[in-house]
């Protein structure tokens, strides 16, 4: 067999070449590998990175992975990530967020994140949705409470002749409390619907009573549709006899059973002589012997404090966007009441009622008149009317006969109808006076409006 002959110096050279190939090959064995791609793979923890400027890429603008598609770099750098077209309208990432969250969560590279597909959101809450909540603390900064009332001001101006001036402005008034201009909120000229409670004086002569009766047609057709009316009378006791509703039939009804009173005797009363209440006497002693008896007048009573209360305190009940009135028909006469004037007077002008008066009888009497407004030593008042009307911006009026008390009804339920309303926003304390004052441009004029009021306490609302 004939064998190959091996050169010496051939040999060694081989080998000397064969041991550099396998150093050559065993090095590069130690250089790393890239990882392989696969369908799926988990994000290895990393320690922490720098906050990245942008958001990772959706799954969707991730190349394709397939075995054609080349290995990526060894080690990839969050950095070197390049941000696509849209990057600018994804928000930042701050540092405290994870960029590589833990599997299974919604950050997972993938699943789309929810950036690419969610909507942009205002800032501003939308506008059929509340505010979202903040802490009771949070809601008391920067708030201010300020206790203010809204103030209305009935005011009826009229001329030397006593008729009603209209087409004035609001800036022919000028309004002031406690002798400080106040700036006006609300003027209105509009007539209002009247809630009206209607007081009538049982303690009269009977011959003044009577001539009252025949003049119910005539208040009836004083009131509207759309006005309701209550009914009292008073003498020594006050009674209601028709609770507040439509001035309709029932009061009809009602007026038709007041005809059928009467009132006191006419004449003076006799406390002595034949005709007295006594027996009979001889020489001043009575018959049969025994003491001679000295009658003295008896205290009358007129409740007229206690019959305006009574009133005042059912139309506080009443909505506060009627006018409300006390329409009282008596000769003013006032002792025996349990309520005293100013008493009476601060639930009237709480509770924004006017007081209208028709002065019949002594009190229509212009000397008697005047008399009568003295207050006499335990003897009451002789006609406390005037003092109510100017205090609450009514007004009275002094009638003796039939057809004067009827035309009467007239002008001081058109005067009650028909007012110039001023309205403004009080900063006074609640239950403490505070006088008013109206003014108009115009001279010769005559304002009636009340003197002054009581502020109500503010109504709280459990709104924010």
């Amino acid at each position: 067999m004939r064998g190959i002959q091996w050169n010496g110096p051939l040999v060694v050279v081989l080998s000397l070449a064969g041991l550099g190939f396998h150093g050559q090959a065993q090095a590069q064995s130690q250089q790393p590998l890239p990882d392989a791609p696969s369908a799926k793979r988990t994000p290895r923890q990393l320690p922490p990175q720098p906050a990245i400027n942008e958001a990772p890429l959706p799954a969707s603008e991730q190349p394709p992975n397939s075995s054609d598609t080349p290995p990526p770099p060894p080690h990839p750098e969050p950095d070197a990530v390049k941000p696509s077209s849209d990057a600018a309208n994804r928000p930042k990432v701050s540092p405290d967020d994870n960029p590589f969250p833990e599997p299974g969560t919604s950050g997972n590279p993938s699943t789309p994140a929810p950036d690419a597909a969610a909507p942009s959101v205002s800032s501003q809450p939308p506008a059929n949705q509340p505010p979202p909540l903040q802490s009771a603390k949070q809601q008391e900064l920067g708030r201010i409470r300020v206790s203010v009332n809204f103030i209305a001001v009935p005011v009826t101006v009229k001329d030397d002749s006593g008729h009603l001036v209209s087409g004035l402005l609001p800036k022919d008034f000028q309004l002031l409390e406690g002798g400080a201009k106040q700036e006006l909120r609300y003027f209105t000229s509009d007539p209002f619907a009247l809630s009206a409670a209607i007081v009538f004086d049982q303690g009269l002569p009977d011959v003044a009573v009577q001539k009252i009766n025949q003049t119910f047609a005539a208040l009836e057709g004083a009131f509207s549709p759309y006005d309701e009316v209550a009914i009292y009378t008073y003498s020594s006791a006050v009674r209601k006899l028709k609770d507040f509703g439509a001035f309709g039939k029932g009061t009809s009804q009602m007026f038709s059973l007041l005809k059928s009173e009467t009132g006191r005797n006419n004449g003076p009363q006799v406390y002595s002589g034949p005709l007295g209440p006594q027996g009979p006497s001889v020489n001043g002693l009575p018959v049969g012997g025994g003491p001679n008896l000295i009658h003295l007048a008896p205290q009358e009573t007129h409740a007229l404090n206690d019959a305006l209360l009574r009133a005042a305190v059912d139309l506080g009940k009443r909505p506060r966007e009627r006018r409300k009135v006390i329409f009282i028909i008596s000769d003013g006469r006032e002792s025996g009441s349990e309520a005293a004037y100013v008493d009476v007077l601060r639930v009237l002008l709480t509770n924004e009622i006017t007081v209208y008066a028709v002065a019949v009888d002594e009190a229509a009497i212009p000397v008697m008149r005047r008399l009568k407004e003295i207050k006499l030593p335990k003897r009451g008042y002789g006609n406390i009317l005037p003092r109510y009307t100017s205090a609450t911006g009514g007004e009275d009026f002094p009638e003796f006969s039939q057809s004067a008390i009827e035309e009467a009804y007239n002008r001081a339920m058109g005067d009650a109808r028909n007012q110039y309303t001023l309205g403004y926003y009080s900063h006074a304390q609640p239950g403490v006076y505070r006088q008013l004052e109206v003014k108009v441009a115009r001279a010769g004029l005559k304002v009636h409006a009340k003197d002054g009021f009581y502020p109500l306490p503010p109504v709280r609302s459990s709104q924010p």
